[in-house]
C-alpha cells in the first residue's frame, strides 16, 4: 500500500457518519431563506465552538447574518485550502429534515447544507488525525448566495477582505464532472419611455416616439449583438450570448403606450469584464434613446464573473490525486452548467476553484435530497486533498 493510499485509509476512518448526518440535519432544521441566514449561522458557529474551533463572526457588510469563519493550521508552511459553502436557501416553503433510505431530506439538504455538514466533517477529521503536516484550512460560510434575492454580497467582502485561501473547494451538487470553464452572467431590465400621458392612439401626437417601436428596434440591435458575440467560444462552456425573455408593454389595445419593458440575461467567458459586458450593453441602449427619442434606463445585476480552471493547477493535481484513491479512477473534466461562488472567487481575485458536492438532487425544489453515504465521501475526499494540496507547496 502506497503512502497516499494509507493516508487516505486513516482519514476515512476518521469520518463520524452519525456526526455528519447530526450536523447537516441541525443546519437543514433552521429556516434560511436567503437574506435571513443568521440563525443557522449561529447554529453553525454554535456546533463549530462546541466542537473547540476558535469561530470568527465578520459581518462582511451583512450585520443580520455574520459569516462563520475556521481556521485550521497545521503550523508549517504550505497552501492555504478554503472550504466554502453558502447556509442560504431559495424562497420556497419551508421543508423541515427528515430521512428517506438512506437519503437526507429537507429545505437546504442538497443546496447546500449537506456539503456544508461535508465539509465541517472534513475538518473536524483533519483535526482529530493531525494528518494535515503542511499548509492550512480555512472554513468559510455565508449568507445572500441565491438570486435574485441576493448577488453575493457577503462573500464579495469576505474576499476583498482578505478572507480567502489559495485555492477553494465549493460542496455544490455536482459530482460527475470536475468543472474547468463556466460563463459569467448578468440579468437586466430594460424600461423605455415616452413623454406625455396616457392617450387613445387616434388621439396620439403625431410626432410623439413609440416606445414599442424602439422596443423593436433594441430587439432588432440586441439580436445583431448576440450574433457578434456566439464568435465568442469556449469548447466547454459555450458561446457568449445576450437574451430576451420578455417583452410587454401597453394596457389595452388602443391605448398608446408610455412605457415598454424587456428583461433577459446576458452571458460572458473568462477573459471578457464584467465591466467591458456592461459597458457595452449600456452605450447601445443611450445611442438608441438619443435616436428613438426615448428614455431608457436599465436594471442590470451582475450574478456572478465567468470561471476557467486550468487542469494543470496545484490544486486540479492534488483533487485528481484525492479523488482517484477514494473513487478508484480520475475524475473527467467537464463544463461548470450553473454560476456559484467559484466563479466570484476566480473573477475577483484569479482564486482557482473546484466545484465538487455529494450526490444529490432537487436543487431549488421543495423536493431537496442529498445522499449521506456520499456526504462520507465528500468528507473524506475533502480531507485528503487539503493534505495533499497542503504539503505540495
Amino acid at each position: 500500500m502506497n503512502s497516499t493510499s494509507a493516508l487516505s485509509d486513516r482519514l476515512r476512518s476518521a469520518v463520524r457518519r452519525q456526526r455528519l448526518v447530526d450536523t447537516a440535519i441541525k443546519l437543514i432544521e433552521v429556516p434560511s431563506p436567503t437574506g435571513s441566514a443568521g440563525a443557522v449561522s449561529d447554529r453553525l458557529a454554535g456546533l463549530l465552538r462546541e466542537d473547540g474551533f476558535t469561530v470568527e463572526r465578520p459581518e462582511a457588510d451583512h450585520p443580520a447574518a455574520p459569516a462563520v469563519v475556521v481556521r485550521l493550521k497545521s503550523g508549517r508552511p504550505g497552501r492555504t485550502l478554503q472550504f466554502n459553502g453558502h447556509l442560504d436557501t431559495v424562497h420556497l416553503p419551508f421543508v423541515a429534515p427528515g430521512q428517506d433510505g438512506s437519503n437526507l431530506t429537507g429545505s437546504g439538504a442538497s443546496d447546500m447544507k449537506g456539503g456544508v455538514a461535508a465539509a465541517v466533517e472534513a475538518v473536524r477529521v483533519l483535526r482529530d488525525t493531525g494528518a494535515l503536516e503542511a499548509g492550512s484550512v480555512l472554513l468559510t460560510a455565508h449568507d445572500l448566495h441565491e438570486a435574485p434575492w441576493g448577488a453575493g454580497q457577503q462573500l464579495d467582502r469576505l474576499i476583498q477582505d482578505g478572507c480567502v485561501g489559495d485555492a477553494v473547494l465549493l460542496p455544490e451538487p455536482l459530482c460527475d464532472r470536475l468543472p474547468i470553464a463556466g460563463r459569467g452572467g448578468a440579468t437586466w431590465r430594460v424600461t423605455i419611455r415616452r413623454p406625455g400621458p396616457p392617450v387613445h392612439e387616434v388621439m396620439r401626437p403625431a410626432d410623439e416616439p413609440s416606445v414599442i417601436a424602439a422596443g423593436a428596434e433594441l430587439v432588432a440591435r440586441l439580436g445583431k449583438l448576440g450574433q457578434r458575440l456566439a464568435l465568442k467560444e469556449h469548447p466547454l462552456a459555450g458561446r457568449e450570448t445576450v437574451f430576451i425573455g420578455q417583452i410587454h408593454s401597453g394596457e389595452i389595445f388602443n391605448q398608446y403606450p408610455q412605457e415598454c419593458w424587456l428583461e433577459g440575461t446576458r452571458r460572458w467567458l473568462a477573459g471578457t469584464s464584467r465591466e467591458e459586458v456592461e459597458g457595452e450593453f449600456r452605450g447601445l441602449l443611450a445611442e438608441l434613446a438619443g435616436q428613438t427619442r426615448t428614455t431608457i434606463d436599465a436594471d442590470y445585476h451582475v450574478i456572478r464573473d465567468a470561471f476557467l480552471l486550468e487542469i494543470t493547477d496545484p490544486l486540479c493535481l492534488a483533487f485528481q490525486q484525492a479523488y482517484e484513491t477514494v473513487s478508484g479512477r480520475p475524475l473527467a473534466t467537464g463544463p461548470k452548467p450553473f454560476i456559484d461562488d467559484g466563479n466570484t472567487f476566480w473573477g475577483l481575485k484569479q482564486v482557482p476553484a473546484i466545484t465538487h458536492g455529494p450526490r444529490a438532487g432537487g436543487q431549488h425544489t421543495l423536493n431537496e435530497w442529498v445522499s449521506i453515504d456520499d456526504l462520507e465521501r465528500v468528507a473524506h475526499l475533502y480531507a485528503l486533498t487539503a493534505v495533499l494540496y497542503g504539503a505540495a507547496a
